[in-house]
């Protein structure tokens, strides 16, 4: 564990994020009080930020994960063709 302060932090950050990376703890002090603590991610934390901040939110309550029937993967087939949708969007600006 290692302790520094708020401006060798900002100077350093990348050494100090380097030492957490390889699991060391940072504490952060400012006038030699502890004010922040820098440690490495948890082991069920998802490497990848996007699907971190998903599962927070999850944890939060909120989002709330899709419930699909029996477990079942919906079927990827379109809702309509190409051509209905075109014409349907010609009909649509018609009036334009």
């Amino acid at each position: 564990m290692r302790a520094v302060g708020l401006k060798t932090l900002k100077n350093k950050l990348s050494e100090y994020v380097r030492l957490v990376a390889r699991g060391e703890t940072v504490l952060v002090t400012d006038r030699d009080r502890i004010v922040a603590e820098i440690v490495p991610p948890r082991s069920d934390r998802a490497t990848v930020l996007a699907d971190a901040q998903l599962a927070d939110a999850v944890r939060n309550g909120w989002l709330r994960p899709p419930v699909l029937p029996s477990g079942a993967i919906p079927s990827r087939r379109p809702v309509a063709t190409l051509r209905d949708l075109l014409s349907e969007l010609v009909v649509d600006r018609s009036d334009r």
